[in-house]
């Protein structure tokens, strides 16, 4: 699964609405959706707050894991 895949797969999990999370990683809108359909790649601070927000791995959200689990 691509991130993009994935970072829609989780927020839809978590019940939550694109601004939900773009507000709480502190992304604009744009940014944020750029994401989500794939138009752009983020950088390293906004995986790690993701992740956070998520409560995963950083492998996990990019797609180099089937596991969430942190370790």
């Amino acid at each position: 699964m691509q991130f993009h895949e994935r970072l829609k797969e989780l927020r839809t999990s978590h019940n939550m609405t694109q601004k939900d999370v773009y507000t709480a990683v502190g992304l604009s809108m744009l940014g944020y959706q750029r994401y989500e359909y794939g138009e752009r790649t983020p950088t390293l601070p906004t995986l790690i707050a993701l992740a956070d927000l998520f409560d995963c791995s950083i492998d996990y959200l990019v797609g180099r894991s089937d596991e969430p689990e942190r370790r």
